[in-house]
């Protein structure tokens, strides 16, 4: 007579066995109603493909065979989701300017340089200006070419003495912007309406050049609210890039190239800008949004904006405002002008030596996919 104990070991074996058996079939079901699921929020279907068999017969289906899209990535760009995040203030307003109240916003895709654009990109715009060879080959786009005036498009290398009383800024007024050995510093002494100028060139660049059948989306400023969605990183509250509260991290060191004290520029290791891909990403990979430049975004500056926009994919957009608003603090600024709510301006038509800026692209297709290709282009 088989004992208790063997008894259980019987059952617990045959359970097992049974485990072993079911498990592949409690799978496929699972995996058959997740399809199912998919295909009920129409997330798997190829509804609405155009058929010519269709269109001959009397049936509207569309243009048949065209080719599916498939957005790239342009080089040293990083793709930010969409998402809703509080945009405003973080902190206490120290400036009380209650310019930044807080309010519930949604952002749509779009892609972001993941470095500030640096003095050798710009000089690439302006090679490119200067020889009035604005693409490589035949035109690969039936837009215009577009056109510019070299005089108008160069960096103010006189910022460095004019911007700051009794300072001796010589040296870098000549070496700057023309010396290899800030090529991969930031570009500064640009104004508002020049960066519109080498958004233009970036635009027509890369689809006259490239190889897709179809214009990717214009290069062009981020509104001021992608621009705080990207600074973020992608947390909920976060008062720097970094997160927060604090401007150092756990061994001491500024997490961020500015002004930490007053007559200190050199502790975070530079005492005016630093290379662009100095100091850690944020959450979304790009480099200095904090620090470092300022930088221009495309809003007009005012007061009360925040309460006349739109709470999806707000701008505010003026042409009769010259002030145009800067993001993000720069090396010359106390920590203050680093938190990612806090807002300044600049004229549009005036250069400074700290302020410089980055481009972002609108991304195309469905929302929250960012269905990307960042290797592979679509051939045509």
């Amino acid at each position: 007579m088989a004992t208790f104990g063997q008894k259980f070991d019987a059952t617990l074996k045959k359970s097992f066995m049974y485990t072993k058996v079911k498990f592949p079939f409690l799978s496929l079901a699972i995996g058959f109603m997740l399809i199912f699921v998919l295909q009920s929020c129409g997330l798997l279907n190829k509804k609405g493909e155009a058929s010519n068999k269709s269109n001959r017969k009397g049936e509207v289906t569309g243009v048949a065979k065209r080719i599916r899209w498939k957005q790239n990535l342009p080089i040293d760009m990083v793709p930010i989701k969409a998402g809703t995040f509080w945009m405003g203030q973080s902190d206490e307003d120290i400036a009380y300017t209650q310019a930044s109240l807080n309010k519930q916003i949604t952002i749509s895709e779009f892609f972001m340089d993941k470095y500030e654009v640096s003095n050798n990109k710009y000089r690439q715009f302006l090679e490119a200006v200067k020889s009035g060879q604005l693409d490589t080959d035949t035109p690969t786009t039936l837009k215009a070419a577009p056109t510019f005036d070299i005089n108008e498009l160069k960096p103010d290398s006189t910022v460095w003495t004019k911007s700051f009383a009794f300072h001796y800024g010589d040296p870098l007024m000549e070496f700057y912007f023309d010396h290899p050995a800030f090529d991969a510093y930031p570009v500064v002494g640009v104004s508002y309406d020049q960066v519109q100028k080498y958004c233009e060139w970036r635009t027509y660049h890369l689809r006259a050049n490239d190889d897709v059948e179809f214009d990717l989306p214009a290069f062009r400023l981020p509104t001021e609210a992608e621009w705080e969605y990207a600074a973020k990183g992608g947390k909920e509250i976060a008062k720097y890039p970094w997160g927060g509260p604090y401007v150092k991290n756990k061994r001491g060191c500024l997490m961020a190239n500015f002004k930490p004290g007053r007559g200190n520029y050199i502790d975070d290791g530079f005492t005016y800008t630093a290379p662009v891909d100095v100091f850690a990403p944020n959450g979304f990979g790009l480099y200095n949004m904090a620090g470092n430049v300022s930088e221009w975004v495309m809003d007009a500056y005012k007061v009360t904006s925040r309460a006349q926009t739109w709470d999806l994919d707000p701008v505010y957009l003026d042409e009769n405002e010259p002030k145009k608003i800067v993001r993000g603090g720069s090396w010359k600024d106390i920590s203050h002008y680093l938190e990612t709510s806090t807002r300044t301006y600049e004229y549009q038509d005036v250069a400074q030596a700290h302020i410089g800026f980055r481009t972002v692209m609108t991304f195309i297709g469905r929302s929250a996919s960012m269905d990307v290709n960042p290797n592979k282009r679509l051939k045509r």
